[in-house]
């Protein structure tokens, strides 16, 4: 299928490689979305041969000129083509060498700003990349007259909202700014036919997640961690049509963890 003639709805996503990320693809994948996503690492080689998985851009998302040269290149790729969703996943969460949370007191002020440009500054700067891109799928209607609109999704943290034992002050901080910028955005790419919403995590079976959390688990109402499934099927609803009328808003996806 040439991308001329492709109606497929598309996604740009970051972080792709695994976990939470790799989830969602799949889930929009099983949905027939077109799919362009860039990570720090390849994607595993059995993704490769999936026919919606089109374009996977290696990128230091640390690094805003990695950012700004992702942003250029899927654009490229994209041309006048609209995209119907992104989806900010990816973030980072440094720890000690003895894997200790770093806190306000013993965290490096530069690892701090390395932090804050990944999971801050970077979606913002994908927000504003693929804005025309987006506003293109706003200004879409349907032919009954409703606009599908297009869609932001930014994936935050319950550390954004609690202190958490293991999620360092950095991460946790920059994920409450994440939520911060959600509002901002829902309000500014509205009259682009955008909405933008967040998806908070608790504790999700990842690579990420290991021994020491089990503790956690009598905390979480549902009594149980969640599969990082449950978080792309939240995703993918706030980004579909069903949610039309939803911007501005975080859906916590925490088996009840964050009433806390």
């Amino acid at each position: 299928m040439s991308e001329e003639t492709d109606d497929r709805k598309t996604l740009v996503l970051t972080g792709a490689s695994r976990g939470i990320g790799h989830a969602t693809v799949q889930r929009f994948s099983d949905e027939n979305w077109r799919i362009i996503t860039c990570s720090r690492e390849d994607i595993p080689a059995h993704c490769k041969a999936d026919p919606n998985w089109t374009h996977h851009i290696p990128t230091d998302l640390a690094d805003p000129a990695s950012v700004k040269a992702f942003i250029d290149q899927a654009n490229e790729i994209l041309g006048k083509q609209p995209v119907h969703a992104l989806v900010n996943n990816a973030a980072i969460s440094p720890k000690s060498s003895m894997k200790e949370r770093l806190g306000c007191l013993n965290g490096d002020l530069d690892q701090w700003r390395k932090v804050y440009e990944l999971n801050l500054f970077t979606p913002l700067s994908l927000c504003r990349g693929f804005a025309a891109a987006l506003g293109r799928a706003g200004r879409l209607e349907t032919e009954d007259g409703k606009r599908p609109g297009a869609a932001i999704c930014n994936i935050t943290s319950i550390a954004g909202h609690a202190i958490h034992p293991f999620a360092g002050s950095a991460y946790s901080t920059s994920k409450a700014g994440l939520s911060a910028l959600t509002r901002e955005l829902a309000v500014e790419f509205a009259q682009l036919g955008v909405r933008v919403n967040a998806v908070a995590p608790g504790e999700i079976e990842t690579g990420m997640i290991g021994p020491e959390y089990e503790p956690l688990i009598p905390r979480i109402p549902m009594q149980r961690m969640g599969a990082p499934e449950e978080v792309a099927g939240a995703v993918f609803q706030l980004c579909n049509a069903d949610f039309g009328y939803v911007t501005g808003t975080e859906i916590f996806v925490t088996g009840g963890q964050h009433v806390y």
